[in-house]
């Protein structure tokens, strides 16, 4: 076979002319000719500068330097008239906001002065709803640190008048009274929201809904004298028990975790279930071999946040467990004290001199944050390690 080119591969790859005309460059020139005549701002890792609005920008650390000079200003008027640490930190916000804001309207104009006024507002409220709580923790810390030693985590208060003695009772009540209400809030709460998510349906659940609601809202006295009541009932007036207390924390406690498990069995797919039931599984069996498994880090989470909220009541224990010195284990039998009511009855009725059990009621208040604290952790770390991404 001849590998010479036909006569019309030819006239394609040859220059064609016309009339005493210039011949036209073949294909492939005119290409690179387009490609070397290509402006230079369209190659590649060309990157062009940014675009700048015209107008004046007031520096990064303007705002914080007319705010440190407005606290200057009022920490040397008050200095003269007489120095309040409030009065000087809410002048310092509010003026040092209005002269920010003044500032940049007179430099920036009065779009970047609203915006700057509107950052400054919303981390002054930062700030404020801070300031209770680091008060509440500095004050807690630097007068609880006091008795902050082996002895008051290992002696009661048994035989004890003025210095000395522990809380290790208040101790022991606090989680046997916890651990009890816990026992009897958890199966009851998850087995009402069971029912409110997967079968009720009608008035019924619109019925228990709302009661959910209202026993979420009721104050924890009206549970502790809601179990005094109970209780006197069957045993006589006068009893007080540690049973008790754990009735009436449970009463704080179902309606939370009833709140909290609903929540956590609304948001698993539907389709989880219906793939369930295409399977043959029966209901009951697809709740407790799916639905609960797939929400059981968000439960778990809810069950802990219950049990933080309610460790720390003192109005329905102060009626129903009453106040002990001695470790007492048992809570079907006899008084039994806890840190709240320990911290509540050091401070109202020290004793002369008054310092050791005012001491001893900042240490039991600084115990039972730090429960508190821990509690919160355990919660985010559960949920942070079971909990099921659903998307």
């Amino acid at each position: 076979m001849s590998t010479e080119p036909t006569q019309r591969e030819a006239a394609v790859t040859e220059p064609v002319s016309h009339s005493g005309g210039p011949s036209l460059p073949p294909l492939a020139s005119n290409a690179t000719a387009h490609a070397e005549a290509a402006p230079e701002a369209f190659k590649p890792g060309r990157v062009r500068p940014p675009v700048h609005v015209a107008g004046k920008v007031l520096p990064g650390w303007a705002p914080w330097g007319i705010v440190a000079a407005t606290g200057a200003v009022i920490g040397l008027l008050l200095l003269a008239t007489g120095f309040n640490l409030a009065l000087f930190a809410v002048a310092t916000v509010v003026v040092g906001g209005i002269a920010v804001y003044a500032v940049s309207r007179a430099v920036e104009g009065k779009r970047r002065a609203t915006d700057r006024g509107m950052t400054y507002a919303i981390v002054a409220a930062f700030a404020l709803a801070l300031t209770p709580l680091i008060s509440l923790l500095y004050t807690v810390i630097s007068r609880g640190a006091a008795r902050f030693d082996a002895e008051f985590f290992t002696w009661s208060m048994r035989g004890v008048i003025g210095e000395g003695g522990g809380a290790i009772h208040a101790i022991y009540g606090t989680l046997i009274i916890t651990g009890c209400a816990t026992l009897i809030s958890v199966p009851i709460g998850i087995l009402a929201a069971i029912y409110l998510q997967e079968y009720g349906t009608g008035r019924l659940k619109r019925a228990l809904t709302f009661f959910v609601d209202v026993m979420t809202g009721i104050p924890s006295i009206v549970a502790g004298l809601f179990a005094f009541s109970l209780f006197s009932i069957f045993f006589g007036p006068g009893i007080r028990l540690g049973i008790m207390g754990s009735v009436a924390l449970s009463v704080l406690m179902i309606p939370i975790v009833v709140r909290s498990t609903e929540e956590m069995l609304r948001i698993v797919p539907n389709s989880l279930r219906e793939a369930s039931y295409a399977l043959g599984v029966s209901k009951w069996r697809t709740i407790v071999k799916v639905v609960l498994p797939t929400a059981l880090g968000g439960i778990v989470t809810g069950v802990v946040l219950a049990i933080a909220r309610i460790i720390g009541e003192t109005a329905p224990l102060l009626i129903t467990v009453g106040v002990v010195s001695s470790v007492n284990t048992n809570p079907f039998d006899g008084r039994m004290q806890n840190l709240a009511v320990f911290a509540f009855n050091s401070y109202k009725s020290p004793g002369v001199p008054p310092e050791p059990s005012l001491d001893r009621a900042w240490t039991a208040a600084l115990v039972l944050i730090m429960i508190v604290m821990v509690l919160n952790i355990a919660a985010r770390l559960i949920y942070r390690r079971f909990g099921t991404e659903i998307r």
